[in-house]
């Protein structure tokens, strides 16, 4: 089992998620303390541990502390402005 942790940036960004768009978001985010690498998720180019991960239209951006068993979200933004 991993630990999730949202940052700041994460959690306003889930404030800020239409309803279907947030339960949908919050079901993947705790999914992620079971198994940080599910289908469909994809490691980031250039980046050392962060990943991404589909929820619609939104992506879930987190990075992946297998030393520590963390999983850290990051940001949950629509896809075009995740990558920003």
């Amino acid at each position: 089992m991993y630990e999730v942790y949202l940052e700041r940036h994460a959690s306003d960004d889930l404030r800020q998620l239409p309803k279907h768009v947030y339960d949908r978001a919050i079901q993947r985010v705790r999914g992620l303390g079971e198994n940080p690498r599910p289908a469909g998720c994809r490691k980031l180019e250039g980046a050392i541990s962060d990943w991404r991960l589909r929820v619609g239209d939104y992506r879930v951006i987190y990075e992946i502390d297998d030393s520590q068993k963390r999983v850290n979200v990051m940001r949950i933004k629509h896809r075009r402005e995740a990558y920003k």
